[in-house]
């Protein structure tokens, strides 16, 4: 990533949070101060401010002469100049124990070593390459360009032969309304007439799987003539997929590095002009397919809901919809998303005929048992595979994913951290149909909850505060107002770092309070850090909406 930082209005607070979030998910960021040509430009001070108040491990590779005036210039530095070299080595040993060592005990690292410590430090994301320049008139574009090569690591060589695997970043509708999915191959080799498995997190961070067959596909830059056959680092545009979304993953989700968190807010969505309901609908869902953060799905009343990740999301969306699909928006308030998880395992069956409750001609057993912490939804066969006809068996699933979604617990949240085990099955031809299964599932699932129990958690945010030295006092009352667990209080030389957890449900009440508490000059962060099981005298549904943790790029929170 390159991050970029205007000379002139220098370090700002969304420019903190953007390389907070970048480090926190390991991300290789360049620096790049853009700029220099504009009256007010100022480069020495600049990055003494970008040392410290955005980040400390920064090394400068150019200087700037005639700054503030059209005829600014870029002086690149030179590792074979002592002086450079030196100072990039004393950053570098900073989080790099080969580099201190060196220094410490001779001999001092040349160029070259520097060079390479900096590329290994940088692809860790420890340290960020500084570079200085103006997009709009050009100077050091080349430099910062050469930077990307030689700092930023190239992707890992792939191997042809090996299970096709790659992300779809881009989805749009074809000529006919059908869906078209570009997608990155990272591995192997992906052809026309393929079957292929997507996969995606959920809102509630298990795994959902969609199973297609490509009927067309097309390499980017390939020649007409050419085998549309897609390898490692091609771009492949292919069509057939139904349901495809931008994120899903061609072969494993890729573990290991941080993601977005999930959805701590749900709102219900209406039209505002009579008839538009549909449009509305189908607005939100083409939305959802080209922005992972967007998710809708409709309710049981039949109105939509989204999930949200702040307040900002709302407005977003709202002048989305009216300015590119001429759709007005109603957003009921916000409430706390809390999640549900089984406490013991529950098990029940319905057998059609004269014993069955519901008079219908299938059978369905379901057992419920807690599963792993982050573990989502799980959904296993115990009974013989090819027992039931596969439509009746995708009714089993599709409603039990369905029902611990929509429906949820005891307690009306979605269930997750659960597996659900098919342990009965049966059924009497030619007379059941798919619908018989999702009824009888619907009952039999119900049933075993009640069983099995479960217990209502709601989120928490870490977060952290930087509050000017004079507000410490005022800003920690308001923090423990809403009930914050302090981790930890920093600084005291010319600003306080305050740590902690905070329920999701009391975030947008602080962040409302501070910059009144510190005449607008505190920098706020906060994202989701786990979940916390609700009191029985709590009321989390009810209480004030919580406001967004991370900044995200495209229609989500920022």
């Amino acid at each position: 990533a390159v991050l970029l930082v205007s000379a002139v209005e220098g370090v700002q607070a969304h420019t903190r949070l953007l390389l907070r979030t970048l480090r926190r998910i390991g991300l290789p960021t360049l620096i790049f101060v853009n700029k220099i040509d504009r009256p007010g430009a100022r480069t020495a001070g600049l990055l003494d401010d970008i040392r410290r108040r955005l980040t400390p491990y920064v090394v400068p590779l150019a200087d700037v002469a005639g700054e503030g005036t059209p005829d600014a210039r870029v002086v690149p530095r030179s590792f074979e100049d002592a002086a450079v070299r030196e100072a990039a080595a004393t950053t570098l040993a900073e989080v790099d124990d080969a580099v201190l060592a060196a220094l410490v005990d001779g001999p001092a690292p040349d160029a070259a070593a520097v060079r390479r410590a900096l590329a290994a430090r940088t692809a860790d994301g420890l340290v960020h390459p500084l570079l200085l320049g103006s997009a709009l008139g050009g100077q050091g574009v080349d430099g910062l360009v050469g930077a990307l090569r030689e700092f930023l690591p190239p992707p890992p060589a792939a191997d042809p032969d090996a299970r096709p695997t790659g992300t779809v970043f881009a989805v749009h509708r074809g000529p006919t309304g059908e869906r078209v999915a570009h997608l990155r191959m990272d591995a192997g080799a992906l052809r026309a007439r393929q079957d292929v498995t997507l996969l995606r997190r959920d809102a509630d961070g298990g795994t959902l799987r969609r199973t297609g067959r490509i009927t067309a596909l097309r390499v980017a830059g390939a020649s007409a003539d050419a085998e549309p056959v897609a390898g490692p680092g091609e771009i492949a545009e292919v069509r057939g997929l139904s349901g495809v979304r931008v994120g899903d993953r061609l072969g494993e989700l890729r573990e290991g590095r941080v993601r977005f968190a999930p959805p701590t807010l749900a709102t219900v969505v209406r039209a505002r002009r009579p008839g538009q309901g549909g449009a509305l609908r189908a607005a939100l869902l083409d939305l959802a397919d080209q922005d992972p953060l967007i998710h809708a799905r409709a309710t049981v009343e039949g109105a939509t809901e989204l999930l949200l990740y702040g307040e900002v999301q709302k407005e977003v969306l709202g002048a989305t919809l009216e300015q590119e699909f001429g759709i007005g928006a109603h957003f009921e308030p916000s409430r706390v998303r809390c999640v549900e998880r089984p406490v013991g395992t529950g098990a029940d069956v319905e057998e059609m005929g004269r014993r069955s409750t519901t008079g219908l001609p299938a059978t369905v057993g379901l057992r419920v048992a807690p599963g792993p912490a982050g573990s989502g939804r799980v959904f296993t066969y115990e009974t013989e595979l090819g027992a039931l006809p596969r439509a009746f068996h995708q009714a089993v699933r599709e409603t039990v994913e369905a029902e611990l979604t929509g429906r949820g617990g005891t307690h009306g949240s979605p269930v997750t951290d659960c597996r659900v085990t098919l342990t009965h099955s049966g059924f009497s031809s030619p007379v059941s149909v798919a619908g018989d299964f999702r009824t009888v599932t619907a009952v039999v699932l119900r049933r075993a909850l009640e069983r099995a129990g479960t217990r209502l958690f709601e989120p928490v945010h870490a977060f952290e505060a930087e509050v000017p030295l004079d507000a410490l006092a005022p800003v920690v009352a308001c923090l423990a107002g809403a009930g914050a667990a302090f981790r930890e209080t920093l600084g005291g030389r010319e600003s306080w770092l305050v740590r902690g957890e905070i329920l999701a449900r009391r975030v947008r009440t602080v962040e409302l309070a501070l910059p009144g508490l510190t005449r607008g000059e505190a920098v706020w962060w906060s994202r989701v850090s786990g979940d916390r099981a609700v009191e029985d005298d709590a009321s989390p549904a009810a209480a004030a909406p919580a406001g967004p943790g991370v900044s995200a790029p495209g229609r989500g929170p920022r």
